[in-house]
């Protein structure tokens, strides 16, 4: 499908997280820590960003090198939210995967790139993107994104 297909759809609106349970407990969803899906085709980089996440409270369900294996992983994991490389290998990038994820499940990411050109952030609009982290970053500032992006996502 072309890119401007795509943006010419628009994107569906967010999917909503539930609020807490009448009984006085906190909802489940509210209780856990946020489940992080990693999408970063270069190995080692992954194993410190899970390696840092679990550290930092999250609760890393997988990780990807690749759009379909992104897709895959996020229909069958359902994390709270994605860290999306935007160069990957093969035909499809992380934005391909972020919008169809985001279509099927209504999971958004945070996307992390090295070129931060303006029409990636265009075509990145049907994916309804938390957040945009630039290449190198910092761990905090990573840890910082995925704190407010789930809380703004509970409100």
């Amino acid at each position: 499908m072309a890119a401007t297909a795509i943006e010419s759809q628009g994107p569906p609106p967010p999917r909503p997280i539930p609020a807490a349970a009448d009984s006085g407990e906190p909802h489940r969803a509210e209780a856990e820590a946020p489940r992080i899906l990693i999408v970063e085709d270069e190995y080692l980089v992954a194993l410190e960003l899970e390696s840092e996440l679990t550290d930092a409270g999250f609760a890393v369900v997988g990780s990807a090198a690749t759009a379909d294996e992104a897709i895959r992983l996020a229909s069958d994991k359902r994390p709270t939210l994605i860290v999306m490389d935007v160069r990957l290998p093969g035909q499809r990038d992380g934005i391909d995967a972020a919008i169809e994820i985001y279509r099927a499940t209504g999971i958004r990411s945070i996307f992390a790139t090295a070129y931060p050109e303006p029409q990636l952030r265009r075509r990145a609009q049907a994916a309804a993107a938390l957040a945009w982290l630039p290449k190198p970053y910092q761990m905090e500032t990573l840890v910082s994104l995925i704190r407010k992006s789930a809380e703004d996502m509970r409100k």
